[in-house]
């Protein structure tokens, strides 16, 4: 086992000079020819669920121009046997989903397209697909798309979530129709834009909102009811008040209806400073309205993959049944913040609460000092659903996602680090039904970055 480790780690070493800084966390130069990126690896240990694994980690990020590849190869060996776990290559599809993303260009970029990994996808301002996430398990990564075209006058943004099966679809297309009058060139007004989105799940379970289960011996049989897709359709409008060097403003109107379900409307207002030297400050602020019983807001978000169909061990959950029984819930406000401290320092955070719900609280924050801050390391994010009170912000439980590393940087190649993780694992009940459980991960281990 020493052997395999030291093998590795010399493989990590030497083969890290033909990558650089991590992709995607800058705009390419104006050439748009440079090669950039970074050669991350190392090795640690790690505890899943209580048992130890060696950990063998290679995750080369390169970037040449607007083209962007990540890779993200981790090994776990078992320090009872020496065998590598049995999850992470139990089915061929395992050995693709080693390609954690291609990429190429940036979300708002004219042309923008990323296959791979999906972290968070969004359409238009994301009353109806925000901060959406395909794979809510490192054991069952799926390989999904986003793709945008921006032809100034008119565009679209796309979603699909898995290549490997049915999943989740969609589509947003916009139109500037100003652009296309005399008054495209007036301030204000000339940059007004419209756009209609569809949404929909496209397994045949999405839409179960209740199932009768038959017990028979050590299994049971199922027959579902409402099986069907969930399909949303929406309306949106966006106005730039503002357009100059220092400050982009943007306020906006949004529709969406769940059909079969209810709908919903939100007036929102977009401001991003930045030039301003030190500091670059993207807000948002939004306030939401339900028009009628069974309506949620931004349906498709960062826990829906988790909420979505749950069945197992005689039980059954899922998004759809939470629908329906929601009752108007009156109107509520989401707000986030992002700031951004001269490129080296970036803290974000978002949260919604509805004024009638109790238990509407949803957050999600982060912070990363990236690779420019010397001797320290540090990037974590957090998101927690069905907030209670201040008390319940901070519980680990099954409405919670957490990664946290701290690191400490001896050299500028090296960071030895603890990563905590709190996850999600599939769990098969034998009958063909997947749901999820919370795992917790503990990972110190060393790793070697070099930039060129």
């Amino acid at each position: 086992m020493k052997k395999i480790l030291f093998g590795v780690l010399l493989l990590v070493v030497f083969n890290a000079f033909s990558f650089a800084q991590k992709a995607g966390k800058a705009k390419p130069d104006a050439a748009g020819s440079a090669t950039s990126g970074a050669m991350t690896g190392g090795v640690g240990l790690t505890w899943i669920d209580g048992e130890a694994y060696y950990l063998i980690n290679l995750a080369p990020e390169i970037s040449f121009g607007k083209i962007g590849i990540g890779l993200d190869l981790n090994l776990h060996i078992s320090s009872k046997d020496q065998k590598i776990r049995k999850e992470d290559f139990d089915e061929t599809y395992d050995y693709f989903r080693i390609i954690r993303y291609l990429r190429y260009g940036s979300k708002g970029d004219d042309i923008y397209a990323r296959l791979g990994m999906l972290d968070f996808a969004q359409l238009g301002h994301g009353s109806i697909l925000y901060q959406y996430k395909n794979s809510p398990s490192v054991d069952a990564r799926k390989i999904g798309v986003e793709f945008d075209l921006d032809f100034n006058k008119y565009g679209f943004e796309s979603v699909y979530s898995d290549f490997a099966a049915a999943g989740l679809l969609g589509m947003r297309g916009y139109v500037r129709p100003l652009q296309f009058t005399p008054l495209a060139d007036v301030p204000v007004i000339g940059g007004l834009q419209a756009g209609v989105t569809f949404a929909s799940d496209l397994r045949s379970d999405s839409r179960d909102t209740s199932i009768n289960i038959v017990a028979s011996g050590a299994t049971f049989d199922t027959s579902k009811t409402n099986i069907g897709s969930i399909n949303i359709i929406g309306f949106d409008l966006g106005l730039p008040l503002l357009r100059i060097p220092m400050v982009n403003m943007t306020v906006y109107y949004d529709f969406a209806k769940i059909i079969n379900f209810g709908s919903g409307m939100s007036v929102g207002l977009e401001t991003n400073f930045s030039g301003l030297g030190l500091v670059n400050i993207f807000t948002k602020f939004e306030r939401r309205f339900a028009q009628t019983d069974q309506y949620i807001p931004s349906y498709f978000d960062a826990f829906y993959e988790l909420e979505r169909y749950q069945l197992g061990a005689g039980k059954f959950s899922s998004k759809a049944r939470l629908l329906a029984a929601t009752k108007t819930p009156g109107p509520g406000y989401f707000g986030s913040l992002t700031v951004d401290v001269l490129g080296i320092i970036q803290a974000y955070g978002q949260y919604q609460r509805l004024d009638n719900n109790p238990t509407s609280g949803i957050l999600h924050i982060g912070a990363s000092t990236g690779n420019k801050i010397p001797l320290i390391s540090l990037d974590a994010g957090y998101d927690k659903k069905y907030i209670k009170d201040n008390k319940d912000v901070f519980t680990l439980d099954d409405r919670s996602l957490l990664y946290a590393q701290v690191g400490y940087k001896p050299y500028p190649f090296m960071i030895v680090a603890t990563v905590y993780t709190w996850t999600f694992a599939p769990v098969d009940d034998g009958n063909g039904n997947i749901s999820y459980k919370p795992q917790k991960r503990i990972t110190p281990k060393v790793s070697f970055v070099f930039p060129l």
